[in-house]
Order: C-alpha cells, then sequence, then structure tokens
C-alpha cells in the first residue's frame, strides 16, 4: 500500500473540519456592539396627556394641567378658531371654555408647533372637543393642517364644517366671515405698513 495514498483520507477529513469549524466560529462570533443612532420621532406618532384644563386662550389654545402639576399648552388640531380679537373670537373662547374649562380631559398629541405648544385632540369622556368646536360654527377645519389628521378626521371635520356653514350656525351667521389664517395676514400687513 502507498503510504501517501493512505494519509489522503484523513487529510481531507481534517481540512473540511478545520473548514466548517472556521465558518462557525466566523458567523457565530460577536463583533463589537454598535449602538444604532436612534430614528427620529415619527411625524405621526402619539402622545396621551390627561389632565384638567386649567386655562383657556382663545377657541383653539388650552393650558392643561396634568397630576405632576405640569402645566402643558395646547393647540387644538385640525381646526382654526377666530382671534381673540376678531369677529367670533370671543364666543369661540366662551364656547370652547363652557365645554372643558375646569374638566379632566384626555389630549391625544402628535406634534408641537413653532411656539412650544402641543398639537392635539382634546377628549371629554370620548367627544372630540375639537369637532364640537367645528359643529357649533365656532371653528374652521384646519385644511392647511388636514394631512397631520387622520383620514377619517379629515372627512368628518369637513362634513361638519360643510353643515355648520349650510345651517349658518356660529361664525357662519356673517355672510363673509374671515377665516383666521386671513385675518393674521392682514394684521401683519397693517404693522408694516405703520412702520
Amino acid at each position: 500500500m502507498n503510504t501517501a495514498n493512505s494519509l489522503n483520507p484523513p487529510r481531507s477529513v481534517a481540512l473540511t473540519l478545520l473548514l466548517a469549524v472556521t465558518i462557525l466560529a466566523v458567523c457565530c462570533s460577536r463583533g463589537p456592539q454598535i449602538n444604532p443612532t436612534p430614528s427620529p420621532p415619527q411625524p405621526n406618532r402619539s402622545d396621551l396627556l390627561a389632565g384638567r384644563v386649567v386655562r383657556i386662550a382663545d377657541g383653539d389654545t388650552v393650558t392643561l394641567l396634568d397630576a405632576n402639576n405640569t402645566e402643558h399648552r395646547i393647540r387644538l388640531q385640525g381646526i382654526d378658531a377666530p382671534e381673540s380679537h376678531q369677529d367670533f373670537g370671543a364666543q369661540s373662547k366662551k364656547n370652547l371654555s363652557d365645554m372643558i374649562y375646569n374638566q379632566e380631559v384626555t389630549a391625544d398629541c402628535d406634534k408641537t408647533d413653532q411656539y412650544g405648544r402641543q398639537v392635539c385632540k382634546i377628549l371629554l369622556k370620548d367627544k372630540d372637543i375639537n369637532l364640537e368646536q367645528i359643529k357649533a360654527g365656532m371653528a374652521w377645519h384646519y385644511k392647511e393642517y388636514e394631512r397631520e389628521q387622520s383620514p377619517q378626521d379629515r372627512e368628518v371635520y369637513a362634513r361638519a364644517e360643510d353643515e355648520a356653514h349650510r345651517t349658518r350656525r356660529g361664525l357662519w351667521a356673517d355672510p363673509n366671515p374671515v377665516e383666521p389664517g386671513e385675518f393674521r395676514r392682514e394684521q401683519r400687513r397693517e404693522r408694516k405698513a405703520k412702520r
């Protein structure tokens, strides 16, 4: 028997085993731990706040006091109420106050606006207060930001505005109500003109 030929089978088995161990070692070894960069907050994230409404600034801005005595300034999502010094501004504020002032509510918040206010849907015992402002004719459906609403809310708010307009409820009793956004732009133009 040839000695060289008799060593080949064990050598090929040894090489195969060595290759298998090497592959197993590479596959199972743990490289250095790398902490992934946290992803930025998603635009449609949702934070729930619960607390008592302690201040009504106007028809679409309130302050909520939570259980830790932290105040949260909240802008009602999906609506734009008349400014305080605009026609129906005082009525809009009063309507919102009558519904939720000093009441325990839940705020479903999706973002923070440029003024540091949380933008939220306010719920009082499962009643959508933002929607109630529109139904009462005390706010417009804020179409400029409707993409931030769920498709269902977008549709319901738009229909509520149409209904309030059709029945001339609240601000819709005025034959030519001015949207708050246009009112704000006009105020800025007037201030610039005075300079």
